[in-house]
């Protein structure tokens, strides 16, 4: 064999073993990537099943005709954060809501609205008969009590519910590494078992589990209008970074820092369609407060909303949900209606 000819065939053989190395590395990789997408997806259904619990009796919300199919239709789900800490003494039958958020997804439009309800709002309760705290709504009957009071106050069916404890705030905050977000002052606050030991710092910061949920429990500075603002501001930083693509290898410990610090009615496959929402980015959030004015003449503290802004809030959220024609004049694409600032009150004041 010629020199010239046994050069070209060993650099031929070169040429082929290079590619198949090239396609042996493709193929571990694949394997690798399937083989923890499916870990995840068993970690994760795992997780769905033991947070799953259904309000009883419930199977849909009674303003609806049908079950809602969410990678379909327009849907609703109530975020309910509950402080059930040891340290307050209290359980999941007698905790009251802590932070209300509802939000409302379009899919055709990719939108979501998401509206922060204070927890002193002065609302009609079903579950007792007459008007209180809205964050008294989970302490007088629970999820359902909860649920029906959001219904009844924006006419608007909630079609899902998620509740998670403080704990489960932290955990899923630490596992993606933190999050960025704007500190509007500088405050040493409590945290999660009231104790004085977090120390707020003014301006973007990156924050951990304890000094988010600080930063979104405080209201000394401020008001309820303007924490729901923060906590907000608190899910959105959650959402763009958990939706990053340094944050795929940290799903594994998001699932299980969620585990049973959550509970909510819907099904793993239902968890799974809203993935729709995400795919080719981020869908357009756009962030409502409710206006409103400090009560003081029982000699209790109440949150009285503002009754013409409340029905424009109304109806920017039916519109949403396509349950009444939209209109324009109400919001513009990517506005925020924001509550009016008073002056700080005392804890006292919102017992």
């Amino acid at each position: 064999m010629k020199r010239k000819d046994y050069k070209k065939r060993n650099k031929s053989s070169g040429k082929r073993l290079a590619v198949k190395v090239v396609l042996l590395l493709t193929l571990s990789l694949f394997i690798v990537v399937a083989a923890y997408a499916a870990s995840l997806q068993k970690k994760a259904e795992n997780m769905a099943v033991s947070a799953y619990e259904a309000v009883p009796d419930r199977p849909k919300s009674e303003i609806r005709e049908v079950k809602v199919e969410p990678a379909n239709d327009n849907v609703s789900i109530l975020f309910i954060g509950v402080d059930d800490s040891e340290a307050r003494s209290q359980g999941d039958n007698n905790s009251r809501s802590d932070a209300l958020l509802l939000a409302t997804l379009n899919p055709a439009s990719k939108s979501v609205k998401l509206v922060s309800i204070p927890r002193d709002s002065y609302a009609y309760i079903p579950e007792v008969g007459y008007r209180d705290k809205i964050t008294h709504a989970h302490a007088f009957g629970g999820t359902r009590a909860t649920i029906e009071t959001v219904e009844e106050l924006f006419e608007i069916p909630v079609d899902y519910y998620v509740r998670m404890n403080f704990n489960a705030f932290i955990d899923v905050v630490d596992a993606i590494d933190g999050i960025d977000v704007e500190v509007p002052y500088n405050r040493t606050e409590k945290d999660e078992n009231d104790k004085y030991t977090i120390h707020l710092k003014k301006g973007l910061q990156h924050l951990d589990g304890k000094h988010a949920l600080a930063l979104a429990r405080t209201r000394k500075l401020d008001t309820d209008v303007e924490r729901g603002k923060r906590q907000q501001m608190i899910l959105q930083a959650i959402m763009k970074e958990a939706a990053s693509v340094k944050s795929i290898t940290k799903y594994g410990d998001v699932i299980e820092a969620v585990g049973e610090n959550m509970k909510t009615d819907m099904t793993f496959d239902e968890m799974k369609s809203f993935l729709e929402y995400v795919k080719g980015g981020m869908p357009q959030v756009d962030t409502l407060s409710l206006k409103g004015y400090d009560d003081m003449s029982t000699g209790i503290y109440y949150w009285k909303l503002d009754e013409t802004y409340l029905a424009e809030v109304k109806n920017i959220l039916q519109a949403h949900l396509g349950l009444i024609p939209d209109s324009s004049s109400l919001t513009d694409s990517g506005s925020t209606i924001t509550g009016s600032t008073e002056e700080a009150l005392e804890d006292s004041f919102n017992e």
